[in-house]
């Protein structure tokens, strides 16, 4: 890999930036935290906040716009997970499950198929809550890309680090 690894964060609504942080810190990565406004972030210089307009995927565009093979992307955006994932970035939900290549076609299908459901008042409500459970398999999952990325060798006619 000869990209530096880099975490890029869908950070409203996210309710596992602290161990994104955790887990950046460990790894000596920076994070980019992206919001319209209101997150807090620690005060470390491996930590960036980025506050983008409040237009319509503002946030979502700033991180489709600069992700690649060396990012890993957390988001619950099934949307942005999409556009992510056609740039070679590694994407992570916030509950630890892993966005694929083959994964993102059945998401996007259940997400219109949901849409449509609470539309009709069919179902309602959203997410389940967080639990411990979620937040270490979240870690887990988090972990295990920084290592595979880490090992990843370079890309072909690129120098070996």
């Amino acid at each position: 890999m000869t990209d530096p690894i880099r975490i890029l964060v869908d950070a409203d609504a996210c309710p596992v930036k602290a161990e994104i942080y955790r887990v950046a810190e460990r790894y000596g990565l920076p994070v980019f935290v992206v919001t319209n406004g209101g997150v807090m972030v620690p005060r470390d210089p491996l930590i960036q906040l980025v506050i983008v307009g409040d237009g319509f995927d503002a946030a979502d565009d700033w991180i489709a716009e600069r992700c690649g093979p060396a990012d890993i992307v957390v988001t619950a955006d099934i949307q942005l997970a999409d556009r992510c994932l056609k740039s070679g970035s590694t994407v992570i939900g916030n509950t630890g499950r892993p966005f694929t290549k083959e994964s993102i076609g059945m998401a996007l299908a259940s997400r219109a198929l949901m849409a449509d459901l609470r539309a009709m008042g069919t179902v309602g409500g959203g997410n389940k809550p967080m639990v411990a459970k979620d937040k270490s398999t979240f870690l887990s999952a988090l972990d295990a890309a920084v290592v595979r990325l880490r090992r990843a060798p370079p890309p072909r006619g690129a120098p070996a680090a």
